[in-house]
């Protein structure tokens, strides 16, 4: 059922659940544990609300609606009925001092016991007297059900406010730490070298920021919310029941072992088929970018019908992955209720019992009975968030990947950082010594790679496809980090400086460059906020660019679709081309940049580019040698080694390698 897909991620799950994760998650959670010490004490009192409900129906069922048994009532008034008509009755205490009640008492005295002031009647016999006698009788009792109705209300009002607080509170913690996250991840994404994106599809980088953090924040509400409300929930009823009546409670107990097997095996099931979703959701999201990314090709080569075929395979496959989690789901839930079902009818069958006894009364038993139903209730409420809590774990198995991955992407770039220089002087000298590179091991791109450029001097690059000319510029940004050999700035290996540092000398202009769905003005201007409008004309005007904008009717304020598919390939380079000039850079990196331009545009590009490098030390990737003859030297590569070195002259008149991909280039 897994596919490979590029996600070799994938292949190092399957770790048991455990509290790594959450470990792990606690830097993210840290700056907000004043918000959850809160949420904690909430839960707490709306938890010992939760409890007082139940025992609140206890006491109004056994002090004012069926007030007490023969036994009880003998113990706590010290009174011995002995009368044989009392022997098998419950019994009504009336407290014969009231003048009230002595009325009725003597107007009934046949019916009644009287003994120590206290005057007894059967319930069977209660039912005898007159309804205004009964309500007269029985005042103090309805007045002590009004309190506690009255007291439940207040209970009830108490927990909805607090439990709202409490939601508010959570719900706010959960998304400033989902912000946290997002934002982690996306720094580090942003700091990575350019062989992290070669190994990592978009669509995955995309589902690991978007859904996979949308998914914690579950963890960080429902998980922590299960914790302490339901674990002290638990805590509690299990306490109480104990208090009430022990033997009780634990036969009550006996589905316990039953419930918590059942849970772990449903767990490591539900674990597994969310593990399995997540893989299948990154991968439509893959597969869908690339589709939209290659729909020129697919449509050109009348590729529809297979690429919906593959979309339509893996969906079905994210189609079975949701229904194998519904099914586990499916008969956890179920097993759950009847688990709680079991455990209620063995309460009302003992406790029933206990009360046709009169060791407990019959407010114990219904306290008994609602107090089970609560101590199920947590119980359920783990299989409702199953779905979301195995969801946000896989998907915070995830996104550690990606974070421990990019720990490991870049190591020479991490371990400079605390050796780090805060100054580049002005660049006098650039040199590569004994260079080589491999994008996998074992296959040798640049091949013990020398030379040196001096400050001002213009250097070309040329070479066949393939032999390894824009990865070896690649290395001086530090896109990617070289096997062996260093590159150095006068004399100081440019790992001793800050890459933002580094990278700020230097501009990079490459033969497709990319522009953001904004407005040219931002394209261009991005963050060089120091700069006039003068300053800013005068650029446009270097770059070649100013009649192009013009053209445009809102001129810099015109919005770019996205990758600048707007525009023409010739306008997308002239802006590039500004961008490099607005840096003001002293280092420029030509990388085939007038690889896909028209004769006509090339000229205004050559004029552009002619701007760009003047007073400038410049590196050139040329594919037309005719880029590459004004040079002061030409660099020629040949299967990712330098095989020949010098001026056009020079090199011509040597009638090698340069000499030969002239001619063709000239038959052509």
């Amino acid at each position: 059922m897994l596919h490979d897909f590029g996600y070799f991620e994938e292949d190092q799950l399957g770790k048991p659940y455990d509290l790594r994760l959450l470990k792990r998650l606690q830097a993210f959670v840290r700056p907000y544990k004043l918000l959850l010490l809160l949420s904690v004490l909430l839960i707490t009192l709306i938890t010992l609300m939760d409890l007082a409900i139940p025992y609140v129906t206890k006491i109004a069922i056994d002090r004012y609606i069926v007030p007490s048994y023969r036994g009880e009532n003998q113990a706590e008034t010290g009174t011995n009925f002995q009368t044989e008509s009392l022997a098998e009755s419950r019994l009504y205490e009336v407290d014969y001092t009231d003048s009230n009640k002595r009325a009725i008492v003597e107007k009934y005295q046949n019916l009644f016991v009287i003994q120590n002031n206290i005057a007894v009647i059967s319930y069977e016999n209660l039912e005898k007297l007159n309804q205004n006698d009964i309500l007269k009788l029985r005042c103090s009792d309805l007045k002590g059900v009004a309190v506690i109705a009255i007291v439940f209300l207040l209970i009830v009002l108490m927990n909805f406010g607090l439990n709202f607080v409490q939601v508010i509170i959570m719900e706010y913690t959960g998304q400033m730490i989902m912000h946290d996250l997002r934002m982690a991840l996306f720094r580090h994404i942003l700091d990575r070298s350019l062989s992290f994106f070669t190994r990592n599809p978009v669509g995955r980088l995309v589902t690991r920021v978007t859904n996979d953090v949308q998914n914690m924040n579950e963890l960080f509400t429902s998980v922590i919310t299960f914790i302490f409300k339901d674990l002290f929930l638990l805590i509690g009823i299990a306490a109480v029941l104990l208090w009430m009546n022990w033997k009780l409670a634990l036969i009550s107990f006996m589905v316990l072992p039953l419930v918590i097997a059942g849970s772990l095996h449903f767990s490591g099931k539900a674990r597994e088929a969310f593990r399995i979703l997540r893989i299948k959701v990154a991968e439509i999201n893959t597969r869908f970018s690339e589709t939209i990314g290659g729909i020129r090709v697919i449509q050109l080569f009348q590729q529809e019908k297979y690429n919906y075929k593959r979309f339509a395979h893996l969906n079905h496959e994210n189609f079975q992955a949701g229904m194998l989690q519904i099914h586990i789901l499916g008969l956890f839930l179920p097993f759950i209720e009847l688990m709680g079902m079991l455990a209620i009818a063995l309460v009302i069958y003992f406790g029933g019992r206990s009360v046709l006894a009169e060791s407990i009364s019959l407010g114990s038993l219904v306290a008994f009975i609602s107090y089970m139903k609560m101590f199920f209730r947590p119980i359920r409420d783990i299989a409702d968030k199953y779905n979301l809590l195995q969801n946000a774990m896989a998907s915070a198995e995830r996104i550690f990947l990606i974070l421990d991955n990019t720990l490991k992407d870049a190591p020479e770039i991490r371990l400079q950082e605390s050796q780090q220089s805060n100054n580049i002087e002005t660049i006098k000298q650039i040199k590569f010594e004994n260079i080589s590179f491999s994008y996998i091991k074992g296959e040798t791109v640049i091949d013990r790679v020398s030379f040196q450029v001096q400050a001002g001097e213009i250097l070309a690059i040329v070479g066949p496809t393939g032999s390894g000319k824009t990865t070896l510029i690649n290395l001086f940004p530090r896109f990617y980090e070289p096997d062996s050999g260093h590159i150095s700035i006068n004399g100081h290996d440019i790992r001793q400086y800050p890459i933002t540092l580094l990278r700020s000398k230097m501009a990079l202009v490459t033969q497709d460059p990319f522009l953001f769905s904004e407005s040219i003005h931002q394209n261009i201007f991005n963050g060089l906020t120091h700069l006039s409008e003068k300053q800013k004309m005068n650029i446009l005007i270097e770059a070649n660019c100013e009649q192009m904008i013009h053209r445009f009717s809102n001129g810099l304020d015109t919005v770019l679709s996205e990758g600048g598919a707007s525009i023409s390939s010739g306008e997308r380079q002239l802006i590039s081309i500004a961008r490099a000039v607005a840096r003001n850079p002293e280092l420029i990196i030509l990388d085939e940049a007038t690889s896909y331009i028209d004769s006509e545009t090339e000229q205004q590009l050559q004029k552009a580019i002619a701007n760009l490098m003047e007073n400038r030390t410049s590196i050139v990737v040329a594919h037309r040698l005719t880029t590459a003859r004004n040079a002061n030297r030409i660099l020629v590569m040949h299967h990712g080694r330098i095989i020949e070195s010098g001026t056009h002259e020079c090199l011509m008149q040597k009638k090698g390698f340069y000499f030969q991909l002239n001619q063709l280039q000239n038959k052509s």
